[in-house]
């Protein structure tokens, strides 16, 4: 089955679902794609306000300056980075007084929890912010994280379908009925993790990773991507042949934020490439290595599939990982089978009490074995990269340990809301979709395998 050269590029190689897809296009309004995150108390933070959802017992009721305000933050087309340094700044704060549980998409209409140290419910609701809104809830015990997020709820509605609406139900249905006999959706890390229009954020870390911050650099700010602004594409070529980061300063368009950044300290030291990448957050800079440690995951999750393996079902060699009530994975509570345990860890997988996993390489996680290891060590060698790689001793702090990620995602709660005439692009038509998927997977797996795009530009991925 064809897949775009695009997600080839980010090591998605194949689909699980044989049957034909729907095509269409997501996220041509903002609102077309709407994601609404849930912690593992059961709170959803809602896009409309509604009654709250948040369990009794779990906030305080007393204004305490020194606890933690619990506030649902909506955004619409907002880096969640830029749209946190947008926040504190009008509360007059840094951006490390604000947590959030799990990152949310820039290209969608998006409502999560956060934590605000030290801030008034009186002064959230001062924030005025174009396209932002913050609901006060009540004051948290902790700082939120990951920790607290069990998934996200999406919302998605797909357009410009050229099928009829029997054929479009069919056709979902199909792919539904296949995703089930497999246990769920394949757990490749999405297109967002990399970028679309501009897919460089694996090759900054796989630079970062071998220990060239040059490289990474000029990758980072001066690859152009076809699919970008001419302005930007240009700036960036212009910078590639003549890489003077004084000039660059002058030419780059405003928008691109965090390339200023790093341009604004090379333009002072034009070889300080690793204190350009310091001039960036913490959590941005740790994207890169981890977007690496997405790519090689994705090219073996592939080579799995693309080999027959099964994904609810364990070879010996293969880690697996226990499961809470919950439904979420317990990385750090794994086993490696053997022939021994094979048909008991294999009776456990089918009742949902384990999941097979995949290693996310780094320096304190080795390869699986067994035929899967030998996958992910060949993968290993075609990149001349070791685990020990991932210690990177001149930026220790986005060093990455590396961790198990389960080889497939439950699919929870799929519903096909309507299928119907699409108004804005005459004589096609539309679907609207809703599923829940546990945090760290992406919905827009669960999409390519319901629309088998041929243009992931195009179709709005």
């Amino acid at each position: 089955m064809f897949v775009p050269k695009l997600e080839k590029f980010i090591g998605i190689e194949v689909y699980v679902t044989g049957s034909s897809g729907i095509g269409g296009v997501i996220r041509q309004y903002a609102e077309d794609f709407v994601v609404e995150e849930v912690l593992v108390d059961g709170s959803r933070a809602e896009v409309n306000l509604s009654e709250s959802h948040v369990k009794d017992g779990a906030l305080g009721s007393s204004i305490n300056r020194n606890r933690y305000l619990l506030c649902v933050l909506v955004k619409r087309k907002w880096d969640m980075f830029l749209a946190l340094k947008a926040v504190a700044k009008q509360l007059g704060v840094s951006t490390k007084h604000i947590q959030i549980a799990g990152i949310k998409d820039a290209k969608a209409v998006t409502a999560q929890h956060i934590t605000v140290e030290g801030v008034s419910a009186e002064e959230i609701q001062k924030v005025q912010v174009k396209d932002i809104e913050i609901r006060p809830i009540g004051y948290f015990h902790s700082k939120l994280s990951s920790y607290y997020l069990l998934g996200n709820h999406f919302h998605i509605t797909v357009r410009a379908m050229s099928y009829s609406k029997p054929a479009i139900k069919g056709r979902i249905t199909k792919t539904i009925e296949e995703l089930e006999a497999v246990g769920g959706v394949p757990n490749f890390f999405g297109h967002q993790r990399f970028g679309t229009i501009r897919p460089i954020t694996h090759l900054v870390g796989k630079a970062i990773v071998q220990g060239n911050f040059k490289k990474a650099a000029m990758l980072f700010l001066a690859k152009p991507s076809p699919h970008e602004h001419p302005d930007s594409r240009k700036a960036r070529e212009q910078l590639q042949v003549t890489q003077d980061f004084k000039q660059a300063l002058k030419v780059f368009p405003r928008q691109l934020h965090y390339e200023r950044l790093m341009l604004k300290c090379l333009a002072k030291k034009s070889d300080d490439f690793v204190g350009a990448f310091r001039r960036l957050q913490i959590k941005l800079r740790r994207l890169f290595p981890q977007a690496y440690q997405a790519y090689l995951f994705n090219k073996s999750l592939s080579r799995r599939i693309g080999k027959g393996l099964p994904l609810n079902r364990a070879e010996v060699g293969d880690y697996v990982v226990n499961v809470e009530r919950s439904g979420l994975p317990m990385s750090k509570m794994h086993k490696t089978v053997t022939t021994r345990t094979l048909v008991e860890i294999s009776t456990a997988i089918q009742a949902g009490k384990m999941r097979l996993a995949i290693p996310l390489i780094g320096f304190k996680q080795q390869p699986s074995n067994g035929v899967q290891g030998e996958i992910e060590r060949q993968i290993l060698q075609e990149e001349g990269i070791s685990p020990e790689n991932f210690r990177i001793a001149v930026m220790p702090e986005i060093s990455a340990r590396g961790e198990l990620r389960p080889a497939i995602a439950p699919l929870n709660s799929f519903l096909l809301d309507e299928i119907s005439e699409d108004a804005i692009n005459p004589s096609r038509r539309k679907a609207e979709v809703g599923f829940t998927l546990y945090r760290g997977s992406y919905a827009t797996i669960v999409l390519r395998e319901l629309m088998k795009p041929r243009n992931l530009i195009k179709a709005g991925f």
